[in-house]
C-alpha cells in the first residue's frame, strides 16, 4: 500500500513537472527578426502561426529562418519556443543556448524566463 502511494505521488510529480515546462512558454512571445536579417520573412510567417497555436507550422518557418540566417538570435529563440510547445525540450534547450550566446545585446532574450528555465539559470 505504501509503495502504491509513493508511486502515485511520483506520478503526480512527473505530470506537474511536465506541465510546468509547457506553462512556462504561455506568456513567451516570439521575437521579430533584427533589422536586416535574412531570416525576416520566415520569422514573420512563423510568428503568425505561433500566435495561432500552429506549433508545427511555426517550427518549420523558424527552422527556415535559422537556415537563412544562422547568426540570428531571434530565429534560434523563436525556434526554441516552437520546439518547447511541441514538447521537444532538449531541442528547445539547444536553441535557447544558441539564442542566448548570439543575443547578448537583446534584453528580451537575455531576460527570458523560459530561456532561463531551460538553461537552468536564475
Amino acid at each position: 500500500m505504501k509503495a502504491l502511494s509513493w508511486m502515485g505521488i511520483l506520478g503526480l510529480g512527473a505530470v506537474l513537472a511536465g506541465s510546468a515546462w509547457a506553462d512556462m512558454g504561455k506568456t513567451a512571445t516570439a521575437l521579430k527578426a533584427a533589422a536586416g536579417s535574412k531570416a525576416d520573412s520566415h520569422i514573420t510567417e512563423g510568428i503568425e502561426h505561433y500566435n495561432q497555436g500552429h506549433w508545427d507550422v511555426a517550427k518549420k518557418h523558424f527552422m527556415e529562418a535559422v537556415k537563412a540566417d544562422p547568426q540570428s538570435a531571434e530565429a534560434h529563440y523563436d525556434l526554441a519556443l516552437a520546439l518547447d510547445k511541441a514538447g521537444d525540450h532538449p531541442g528547445a534547450t539547444e536553441h535557447f543556448k544558441k539564442a542566448y550566446d548570439l543575443g547578448k545585446q537583446n534584453p528580451e532574450i537575455q531576460n527570458s524566463g523560459i530561456l532561463k528555465a531551460h538553461l537552468k539559470m536564475k
